[in-house]
């Protein structure tokens, strides 16, 4: 795939979490993020993007967000379960990204805030879109979805190297 290809990278925070006497790392979904799992996995679907891969974080509540957001999405990308998404900060985020193959054009990161949110603030720089707008006014709540896009290697992506083009919040 050559550099000059677009690719895009989706961000999806995890869906609404329990809070059990466990250690953080195994928490699992509540049962609203149980509701908005695959409602998430549906506007995935919806956006039209067949991902090559999914990263997604270790934690039990990541973990069970994508296993039924991935059910509603016509097929099921390669799943790289990713210890380091896990409390990751935005540049610890965009390091799990500077390492992805070249040949993957679309990515998807399931992921946590403030991580999250602050990757897709930090990629897509001063974006003035109404995906952007919505996103400031939002916040990113529990599974929140954005989809950036960006020209480059891989290797290349930076802050500021994105355009944020849609942003979507359950409850919308």
């Amino acid at each position: 795939m050559s550099v000059d290809t677009p690719r895009r990278i989706v961000l999806l925070r995890h869906a609404k979490a329990d809070w059990p006497e466990v250690s953080d790392h195994e928490r699992p979904l509540a049962e609203r993020g149980r509701k908005d799992a695959p409602v998430a996995g549906r506007r995935l679907a919806d956006a039209g993007i067949s991902f090559d891969l999914a990263v997604c974080s270790t934690a039990a509540r990541t973990r069970e967000t994508w296993k039924l957001a991935v059910q509603e999405l016509p097929h099921r990308p390669k799943t790289v379960y990713e210890e380091r998404v896990y409390e990751a900060s935005p540049g610890e985020l965009i390091a799990v990204l500077n390492e992805l193959p070249e040949d993957t054009a679309d990515v998807l990161l399931i992921g946590h805030n403030p991580g999250v949110q602050g990757l897709a603030d930090v990629l897509a720089g001063s974006s003035e879109s109404d995906a952007a707008a919505r996103m400031a006014r939002r916040g990113f709540p529990t599974s929140a979805i954005a989809m950036l896009t960006f020209n480059g290697s891989w290797k290349s992506l930076e802050p500021g190297a994105a355009t944020l083009f849609d942003y979507w919040a359950p409850h919308e």
